[in-house]
């Protein structure tokens, strides 16, 4: 493997690990104490270990296991839920779909969509919205649709609370980004990962070095690995680890726009090299699609002036799009 894809193994710690159990606690200051760990972990890579999450184990293990079901379905029955079928963007990912790092090889990935279920008749479908649809699921597999909406249910609330969390890190009311995640856009992702081969090209990746596009990115891994994470401060890149029964969850664009990157959006890639097929399940947190995401005031020092224009959710998004698939 080359140096520019090597990474540096370090302890679990160089992430913070936080127990987010008391963002529902009734005593304020307990609150507020996850607040402070969440701020100094945003002002630092902005990526963290998440426990006390609330997530039952058991829909864990049931989305990796049907997760691994299906891909190891046969290319014909994949191709035949291939996202081009869908409006929405939803449905099976050929690998190799995807380029997140410029210049670089396509992702050595195959995955799939799923998003929040509107039927055709929905008054944001017939108006075309972006990304806005049914869902596209698998006839052969009948516990796949059951499981992945308990878990994006899970997930979509893990994520509001999550965000109550970042308001109290920036010393904002619990309830500042309630219309942001009022009626949220959010995509759950599963991915595979073969194994990286000797003859692959010499800066091939499983993902490409990017940002996420949203607002929160929680990251369901298995124990395999490989993702790892730039130290803007060194440069260096770091491996982060898997850790039993917790999320990795990580800014996205938004954050960084709202905050004028006091809080940062910081690269990470995915290479795998262990010899073994890597599954993980990203949850991408996006909030409401007309809300628009401009620079809160009071991150701004004297005379200091925002980054960034007003952006609505849903333009962003789209752009974004537009820039990772050609």
């Amino acid at each position: 493997m080359t140096k520019t894809l090597t990474a540096s193994h370090i302890e679990k710690t160089a992430l913070p690990i936080i127990d987010v159990a008391d963002l529902s606690a009734s005593d304020p200051a307990r609150r507020q104490a996850v607040g402070a760990a969440l701020r100094a972990a945003c002002l630092d890579k902005g990526f963290f270990y998440c426990v006390g999450h609330g997530v039952p184990q058991g829909l864990v293990d049931a989305v990796f296991e049907e997760t691994r079901t299906l891909f190891d379905l046969p290319d014909e029955a994949k191709m035949a839920l291939e996202k081009s079928r869908s409006k929405a963007n939803r449905g099976y990912e050929v690998l190799g779909g995807q380029t997140l790092e410029a210049g670089a090889p396509a992702d050595r990935k195959e995955g799939y969509y799923i998003g929040v279920e509107l039927p055709e008749d929905d008054p944001r479908v017939q108006a075309g919205r972006f990304n806005r649809g049914p869902n596209v699921w698998p006839q052969d597999l009948p516990s796949f649709q059951p499981t992945m909406n308990a878990y994006f249910a899970a997930l979509t609330t893990l994520g509001a609370r999550l965000m109550q969390g970042i308001a109290l890190s920036l010393d904002l009311s619990e309830d500042f980004f309630a219309a942001y995640g009022r009626d949220p856009l959010a995509t759950l992702r599963l991915l595979h990962y073969p194994p990286q081969q000797p003859d692959d090209p010499k800066d091939a990746r499983g993902a490409g070095a990017h940002t996420d596009f949203g607002g929160l990115t929680i990251l369901l891994q298995d124990e395999v690995g490989g993702l790892q994470v730039r130290n803007a401060e060194s440069g260096e890149w770091i491996h982060a680890q898997p850790v039993p029964g917790a999320f990795i969850v990580n800014l996205g664009d938004m954050i960084a726009r709202w905050t004028n990157d006091t809080y940062q959006s910081t690269l990470h890639r995915v290479i795998n090299t262990s010899g073994r097929e890597r599954y993980s399940v990203p949850f991408f947190y996006a909030g409401n699609p007309d809300f628009e995401v401009r620079c809160i005031p009071t991150v701004l020092a004297e005379n200091e002036a925002p980054k960034y224009p007003a952006v609505t959710v849903e333009g962003h998004l789209q752009a974004m799009y537009a820039k990772t698939y050609k």
